[in-house]
């Protein structure tokens, strides 16, 4: 049915009017008309409260009950079922058990609604008859093109409309108030804890959407819609589980070019099964880490807590993203300053020193003042309020801080302080509008409004506002950040079974990931002969595609000077693959250069079940388990890309010349890194992991070589 203008009115609550444009959900969150199937004349059923709701907020669309035994239903008229009704409801609630809840959605889509909000449960979060259910809802909903939210949902709101289809209690209690945040949540019992927690902090929210089961709308659906709308400018999310990665990365993507910070709770942790343990880089993801690598990927700031996430929802209001973040502190305690300083540096939130002229001009100022970063302006201010306001200003114009927090304390309450402290600091906000200042005071809320209402954000603990302030700068980061380019991948062939080191490299060179260079030798004799052509000393290690973590068993020899150190563990391998792995195939021991000087790294690639092949680089050898000094990304990457990933590591400087090392060859590594990438997703589903460990890095012009890898089939080559 054609979309029916945007209603205009005015409201006690004061919501601005949103210019509304076409989104092909706008069905389920701007609807002209709704259906509720199942409604109640009791307000407070389940059935009963969105349509109290819809009144008493004055949508103004058509409300069409359904309910086939009254004649009315909260004083509109009733409908005995889905074909008595008038007209096509662009949505629908649906409030009925089981079975007929299935019906009323064939119904609806065979009519041509276009959105339904199943508020029903027993589905697929009971069991498995619940589940074939649930298969039976969504194929009715698919047959005329109808989408769904739910079921086992609590509903939505867009309250600019005054639409709420939805039947929690939390309303009782306040509506939204005014505001830009938007919140989806998988579940609805917590998605509702969001928005009266936010409402009672004062922050705004105008949609809500609860996904419940998500037989078919996920939470990454609505983020794409909030990144389109018009409504919303900061997003908050919480989600259980993330089915479908390539719409949750496509959401994200929209967000960001949108300039739409996302803020996600994630909750749920899982191994990746017990294939894990075949290679170093899939037992030590998770795919929690995964999730991590995509989130900051796309500048998500993923939230550890309630406070947490709406802190950054509150921050953001401000629509403020430096992407060159840095944080100046002006305070009148030198210990909290100290605080302040412990929390940047977790944040990763740079606190630069200011100017020394402006440190001189401070000091000249109050002599006894701590003048660096952060700047203690003593209690001097408490005799003579404008020292608050000249340190500010000194901080915003000399020190050129982004984001600035005030630790002020009870000082921001004060009757006989207050007022003056705030023309001082409103003064210096005035001159700077594009700076995010965070006063830290104790105060009760009216007072916490009326420097709101100056421009200040307020927050009782800095620490907390340290985090809120560092999401911001990766926010803009991330905002600013050209999207991937395009990359070549060309196509790879894999062998039918798990190749063997030897084969594996080979695979891998063609890529573009050099290898030491080394022979397979079945015989004594033949290592004897590759030794010769490589060069002693040499390593020998066992070749097997059974037995992958080599060193566990006694399987690698380094250092074999001379042929009859080779000989001897030549025999020596044999002997340990006999005892230690007797079931395991042995092809004969590989024979290598030995490297020295090398930076022992690791580089592999896992395949996620939700984001497809994911790459890890990290400190290899056998330390990567120990020290898990790694990180991820989706792959395929680029070489700048991979320098970021690389750069990241907490290792990073045993690659940088540290205490005096030669500079290891980074450009190298960060090409078998992309190389090794590009492999991942050339060879398509086949490869649950590829690993190179250790990739042996030389100092810097002389290249990276695979001293070892290992590559794990999901399965046999299918058959013709």
């Amino acid at each position: 049915m054609p979309r029916a203008p945007a209603p205009r009115r005015l409201r006690a609550h004061i919501w601005e009017e949103p210019q509304l444009s076409p989104h092909p959900l706008d069905a389920l969150l701007r609807p002209a008309s709704i259906a509720i199937v199942g409604a109640s004349d009791d307000p407070v059923r389940i059935g009963g409260r969105p349509l109290a709701y819809l009144q008493a907020r004055g949508f103004a669309g058509r409300i069409l009950p359904v309910n086939p035994n009254r004649a009315t239903v909260q004083g509109l008229p009733a409908f005995p079922d889905v074909a008595s009704l008038p007209e096509v409801p662009e949505a629908a609630i649906i409030a009925i058990p089981g079975e007929g809840a299935v019906e009323a959605v064939r119904e609806l889509a065979a009519r041509g609604c276009r959105a339904g909000i199943v508020f029903t449960a027993g589905f697929a979060e009971v069991d498995a008859a619940g589940a074939a259910m649930q298969d039976r809802l969504v194929a009715a909903a698919r047959e005329g093109g109808m989408r769904l939210v739910g079921p086992n949902c609590l509903g939505l709101f867009n309250a600019a409309l005054g639409y709420f289809p939805i039947f929690s209690a939390s309303f009782e209690n306040g509506w939204p108030v005014a505001g830009r945040v938007g919140i989806v949540s998988q579940s609805g019992a917590f998605g509702t804890h969001l928005f009266a927690a936010a409402r009672d902090r004062g922050i705004g929210t105008p949609v809500l959407v609860t996904t419940g089961n998500e037989a078919d709308l996920q939470v990454a659906d609505i983020i794409a819609w909030m990144a389109a709308s018009e409504e919303v400018e900061v997003i908050a999310a919480y989600a259980e589980g993330i089915r479908d990665g390539a719409r949750f990365v496509a959401a994200l993507e929209a967000a960001r070019r949108a300039r739409k910070p996302v803020a996600l709770m994630k909750v749920g942790r899982s191994a990746l099964g017990e294939a894990a343990a075949r290679s170093h880089t899939a037992s030590i993801a998770g795919d929690d880490r995964v999730v991590d690598a995509v989130l900051a990927e796309f500048g998500v700031h993923r939230a550890r807590t309630t406070e947490e996430l709406l802190d950054i929802a509150y921050v953001a209001q401000k629509r403020i993203y430096p992407a060159r973040n840095t944080l100046g502190v002006v305070t009148i305690s030198g210990g909290v300053g100290v605080l302040i300083a412990d929390a940047a540096e977790a944040a990763g939130l740079a606190m630069p020193e200011m100017p020394q002229h402006a440190q001189a001009a401070l000091k000249a100022l109050v002599p006894f003042a701590a003048p660096r970063n952060p700047v203690d302006c003593t209690a001097q201010a408490f005799n003579d309020l404008s020292v608050a306001g000249r340190f500010a200003e000194s901080m915003a114009a000399d020190g050129g801080y982004a984001s600035l927090i005030g630790f002020f304390t009870q000082w921001g309450a004060s009757p006989s302080i207050a007022p003056r402290l705030r023309a001082e600091l409103k003064a210096v906000l005035d001159r700077h509008r594009d700076r995010l200042f965070v006063m830290s005071i104790l105060a009760p809320v009216e007072r916490v409004r009326e420097w709101e209402a100056d421009g200040f954000l307020v927050m009782e603990d800095p620490s907390r506002a340290v985090v809120a302030l560092a999401a911001m700068g990766r926010f803009g980061e991330a905002f600013v950040r050209d999207p991937a380019p395009a990359v070549a991948i060309a196509p790879v062939a894999l062998p039918a079974t798990a190749p063997n080191e030897a084969e594996a490299k080979r695979l891998l060179a063609a890529a573009g990931i050099a290898a030491v260079p080394e022979e397979g030798c079945a015989t004594a004799d033949d290592a004897l002969a590759a030794a010769r052509r490589i060069g002693f000393p040499v390593v020998a290690k066992l070749l097997s595609p059974d037995i992958l973590h080599k060193s566990e068993i006694g399987g690698v020899l380094l250092g074999l000077a001379d042929e009859e150190a080779l000989r001897a563990g030549f025999a020596t391998l044999l002997d340990r693959a006999a005892r230690r792995a007797p079931g395991a195939r042995v092809d004969g021991v590989l024979v290598a250069r030995q490297v020295t000087g090398a930076v022992e790294m690791v580089v592999g690639v896992i395949r996620d079940p939700v984001f497809g092949p994911v790459a890890m680089v990290g400190l290899g050898g056998v330390f990567v388990e120990v020290f898990r000094d790694v990180a991820f990304a989706r792959c395929p990457l680029d070489e700048a890309a991979a320098e970021r990933l690389v750069r990241s590591l907490r290792g990073f400087p045993l690659l940088d010349g540290a205490r005096g090392r030669p500079r290891a060859d980074i450009a190298a590594l960060c090409r078998a890194l992309a190389a090794l990438s590009r492999f991942a997703v050339a060879a398509g589903p086949r490869l649950a992991s590829a690993e190179v460990n250790p990739l042996l890095v030389l100092p810097e012009g002389q290249g990276a070589f695979a001293a070892d890898a290992v590559l794990e089939l999901a399965c046999a080559e299918p058959a013709a």
